[in-house]
């Protein structure tokens, strides 16, 4: 459907743009290699949040071409909505699109945490366009918006998206705090009631998810909905690869979880977490 944005969201990202500073890619403008997206949605978020990055150099020049794509975005988010929703979801659009100059926000400050947390990192460029657990977060930032504006359903398509390209499952439900990353990324599961604070970094196959599941006490053959089962993890925290953080447990900041960990009870502040006994592998020469 045709979609008219009537908020400032278009002249808050605009001039968002012009404040953009190094390591930021701020030349324009630089083309790059187009890429097909299953979901249009991503594509449109990509150029929106990051223009410079994927080759939409005109929305850094000219303020109405942002509002070009905030109709354009808002008109595919209007169509996500409307088979789930009640009513007109006109409102619940404005809502979201108003939100997208403070995601971005945010989302300049994963990237900083994804350069300063991976040795492999070369630019931040890099990691706009390649690091899966950038991708991932850049969609389910968006998907909290919705998930919190009652279109939970609608938000839940984009990252199952997210999952798709990435082979990470972050729930929209899920609150994440700022300078978060995943790195690697394939396999990691965080749940619907999770929340995880800041300056948080997570390896891949890694879960934060439930440890066991309630009944509806009305119905034997369905789970009970609605209640707390993920992890809270606090600020500063490192969680190694295979790790399972499993129950409405707390992890406290400062806390280190080494790889291959199963966690199921409340971890305080400045505590390292880690498998004390590996087991013991064995070599045999193979007889020729």
């Amino acid at each position: 459907m045709e979609y008219n944005y009537t908020g400032d969201a278009h002249r808050r990202l605009f001039e968002s743009y012009a404040a953009d500073e190094e390591p930021f890619p701020t030349q324009s403008p630089m083309e790059f290699p187009h890429r097909e997206h299953g979901r249009e949605e991503v594509d449109i978020l990509r150029r929106v949040f990051f223009p410079t990055c994927w080759n939409a150099a005109a929305l850094v020049r000219d303020e109405l071409a942002v509002l070009d794509r905030l109709d354009d975005l808002g008109g595919l988010f209007y169509a996500g909505i409307r088979p789930y929703a009640d009513g007109d979801p006109s409102e619940t659009v404005a809502t979201i699109l108003d939100q997208l100059p403070e995601i971005r926000a945010t989302l300049k400050r994963d990237v900083e945490a994804a350069y300063k947390g991976d040795p492999a990192a070369k630019t931040y460029l890099e990691i706009v366009r390649s690091y899966p657990g950038f991708l991932a977060i850049l969609v389910q930032r968006v998907a909290h918006a919705l998930y919190e504006a009652d279109a939970g359903e609608y938000a839940r398509e984009l990252t199952e998206y997210a999952k798709t390209q990435t082979g990470i499952d972050i729930h929209p439900g899920a609150e994440i705090g700022d300078y978060f990353f995943v790195d690697h990324g394939t396999g990691v599961v965080i749940g619907e009631t999770a929340t995880v604070g800041d300056w948080v970094r997570i390896y891949q196959d890694v879960t934060l998810g439930a440890l066991h599941f309630e009944e509806d006490e009305g119905d034997e053959h369905a789970l009970k909905k609605g209640y707390k089962r993920h992890p809270d993890i606090g600020d500063h925290v490192v969680i190694g690869a295979g790790t399972k953080v499993l129950g409405a447990i707390t992890v406290g900041d400062h806390v280190s979880i080494g790889a291959n960990s199963w966690v199921t009870e409340d971890v305080p502040d400045d505590t390292q977490v880690y498998v004390s006994e590996h087991p013991t592998q064995e070599r045999k020469r193979n007889d020729r």
